[in-house]
């Protein structure tokens, strides 16, 4: 006979404060709020964001026939999400706070599992979560606000994007996107091989966030021009538009040297697989802006990186393919929560 499983109504607020409090840094949290140290001559960078089954993620609470996501993996994604904010800013993480709305007969198991999966992301970072609250909630909702360090002068804006610009862009796009395809329709992908598609929905799942792009430049090239920049969260073309926006600039993107998942090309249409590696989302690599050579230079050491375009005078972002047929890319395509 199996025990009842443990709610958190079972427990109460202090009941799960404690058991949450073995999450956090024991170092920071335990008074009315955390006090954190800052490397002299850095700026604070400040990011939030807030995830929502049903609509960032599904763990079943909401619509248990949509499940997509474990706690642990939703865990991860919130926090992944904040962390790429960060790293699109070019800061370097100091530690979250994690305000959780949780239903009453959510179980405690699962709450545990969310953090198990928070801390794991943070990990990959060295940073920890340094504060937080829950209050009983209908849905479940994670609040996360990420706090990080930047040196003034190497801020990475969405704003400084110039004519003659590279665009450069790490990882694959889409992957996350085909990810949650399979997780919602596991027919669609018979003829992928388990290894692919475990890996897209591993994309989907556990993103890692750039954190690494920001060592590597700071490491190699600190006397650079700062590129422009952000992380592609909202899609590839999202990100390219909205620099070229803040930029006052226009653009070229080339479509034969977009980079989306081996399998796309003999899985999808052409059209679904420019669609989803533009359009899809939720891949949390970085979209840069910079001098070619500098570009050239980074690509270097990110083999996983593409030149994807450049950037012109004007204010028109058109997608070129291979015979030189322009279309004119659209940020209403992207995704928008209205």
């Amino acid at each position: 006979m199996h025990d009842k499983p443990l709610h958190v109504a079972d427990v109460g607020e202090q009941g799960l404060l404690r058991r949450l409090l073995r999450f956090c840094d024991g170092a920071v949290v335990g008074d009315d709020a955390a006090v954190l140290s800052m490397t002299p001559g850095r700026s604070l960078v400040v990011t939030e964001d807030m995830l929502v089954d049903g609509v960032h993620f599904s763990v079943g609470l909401a619509n248990p026939a949509a499940l997509t996501t474990s706690y642990a993996d939703a865990g991860w994604r919130a926090v992944a999400a904040n962390l790429s904010d960060l790293a699109a800013m070019g800061a370097t993480p100091l530690g979250i706070t994690v305000g959780l709305g949780v239903p009453a007969q959510m179980p405690v198991s699962g709450v545990e599992a969310l953090y198990e999966g928070m801390v794991a992301c943070l990990q990959t970072a060295g940073a920890a979560i340094v504060g937080g609250d829950v209050c009983r909630s209908d849905t479940l909702t994670v609040a996360i606000a990420a706090f990080g360090e930047v040196i003034p002068s190497q801020v990475v804006r969405r704003a400084s994007a110039q004519p003659g610009d590279a665009i450069l862009v790490t990882g694959v796009h889409g992957a996350s996107r085909a990810g949650l395809e399979l997780l919602l329709q596991p027919d669609c992908g018979k003829t992928l091989s388990e290894s692919d598609r475990a890996l897209l929905i591993r994309a989907h799942q556990r993103p890692m966030p750039r954190l690494d792009v920001v060592q590597l430049w700071r490491q190699h090239y600190p006397d650079a021009r700062v590129p422009a920049g952000m992380d592609s969260s909202d899609g590839l073309a999202d990100a390219i538009l909205q620099i070229c926006r803040a930029s006052g600039v226009g653009a070229q993107v080339w479509g034969d040297r977009l980079p989306m998942p081996a399998v796309f090309p003999s899985w999808l249409t052409p059209e679904v697989a420019l669609d989803w590696t533009l359009y899809g989302g939720e891949d949390f690599e970085l979209v840069l802006c910079l001098p070619k050579e500098s570009a050239d230079a980074l690509q270097m050491h990110l083999p996983s990186a593409a030149l994807v375009g450049e950037v012109v005078a004007g204010d028109a972002v058109r997608l070129v393919d291979a015979h030189g047929d322009e279309t004119t890319l659209s940020m209403a395509r992207g995704f928008q929560h209205f």
